[in-house]
C-alpha cells in the first residue's frame, strides 16, 4: 500500500499496489505492520456497510468523542463518493480545515481518518456501498456530527444533495 499526505494534519490517502498475473490481480487492502510503521493507529476492533441507493446521498459529518474517538479507514466498496474529512481537533495545525477524495469502487483507494476529526461522503453514483474499518466500537451516546453545510468549514461539495438525514440536517453550527 502506498500512503498519501492529504495536507490535513493525520490524514492520508491509501492506495492498494496491485499485483497483476493472468488472472487478474492481487492486492493487500489493510495489514497492521504497515500503519504501525507508518505511525498511524492499526487498531481494528469493528467493520461497517453503508448502502446508498441514490445519486446525491450525503452522511454526515459524522465522529464520536473521547474516551472511545474513533479512526476510520473508508473504501468505496460500489460506485463513487464524494469524501470529506474535517480535522476538528483543537490542537492540530489544520484544525477546522477540511479536504476530500474522490473513492470509487474502480480506483480501490481509501481515508485514512485520525480520532478528533469528523468524516462525511456524497454518493456520485446510484447502488454506492463504503466499508468503514474502525479502531473503536460504536456508542451512541458518544457520536456527534456537525452540519455539511456548516459556515465554519466552507465545504465545498461536487453536486447537490439529494438524500440526507433529519439528523445530519439538523446538527448544530460548530
Amino acid at each position: 500500500m502506498t500512503f498519501e499526505e492529504t495536507g490535513l494534519a493525520g490524514v492520508f490517502e491509501i492506495q492498494i499496489e496491485p499485483k497483476p498475473d493472468e488472472r487478474g490481480f492481487f492486492a493487500r487492502s489493510w495489514c497492521q505492520r504497515e500503519f504501525t510503521d507508518k505511525g498511524l493507529d492499526s487498531r481494528l476492533v469493528q467493520c461497517s456497510l453503508s448502502f446508498n441507493a441514490r445519486k446525491g446521498t450525503l452522511r454526515g459529518i459524522h465522529y464520536q468523542t473521547d474516551p472511545h474517538a474513533e479512526t476510520k479507514v473508508v473504501r468505496c466498496t460500489g460506485g463513487a463518493i464524494y469524501d470529506v474529512v474535517v480535522d476538528l481537533r483543537r490542537h492540530s495545525p489544520t484544525f477546522r480545515q477540511w479536504t476530500a477524495r474522490i473513492l470509487t469502487s474502480s480506483k480501490r483507494n481509501m481515508m485514512y481518518v485520525p480520532a478528533g476529526c469528523g468524516h462525511g461522503f456524497l454518493t456520485l453514483e446510484d447502488g454506492t456501498e463504503v466499508l468503514y474499518q474502525m479502531s473503536e466500537f460504536y456508542y451512541p451516546a458518544l457520536a456527534r456530527g456537525v452540519r455539511w453545510d456548516d459556515p465554519a468549514f466552507q465545504i465545498e461539495w461536487p453536486s447537490d444533495v439529494r438524500v440526507i438525514s433529519e439528523r445530519d440536517r439538523e446538527y448544530p453550527d460548530f
